[in-house]
């Protein structure tokens, strides 16, 4: 029994590590801050990303812009011709640009989006930010 529940415990322990590596590869550098699209989020939280930002709208007060900020066409295209693969399926094409969020406005979004769930992202993700801070420090 012992090592059933071993094993489990590696499961679950490269559960962690993968989802920590997939929430790292979805923040980028933009204006000098580490942020996180509005898409990457909402993917991570299992919501629309429709959803994610009328969520955001209704509650705009509470994302000054060193929280929350929306990309130029510029950086969009820039941080676009960075990723390999675009989706060309129908409705993958963004009708306005997308917002970035800095670790404080990933804060502020557990509350908005009012579930266990996003509670538990929202820490995963911090978790992530500041690991990348202290890897970025102790490397500079």
């Amino acid at each position: 029994m012992e090592n059933k529940s071993l094993s489990s415990n590696n499961i679950e322990t490269k559960s962690l590590i993968l989802n920590n590596i997939e929430i790292k590869n979805k923040i980028h550098f933009i204006r000098g801050l580490q942020v996180m699209l509005d898409s990457n989020l909402a993917e991570l939280y299992n919501v629309k990303t429709k959803v994610l930002n009328q969520a955001i709208i209704r509650n705009i007060e509470i994302f000054p812009e060193n929280f929350m900020f929306q990309l130029t066409d510029f950086e969009f295209d820039s941080l676009r011709s960075q990723f390999v693969t675009l989706n060309a399926k129908r409705g993958q094409h963004r009708k306005y640009l997308p917002y970035a969020f800095t670790e404080q406005g990933v804060a502020m979004l557990s509350g908005v989006l009012k579930s266990n769930t996003a509670v538990r992202i929202s820490i995963q993700i911090m978790n992530a930010f500041v690991s990348m801070r202290k890897f970025i420090s102790s490397n500079a």
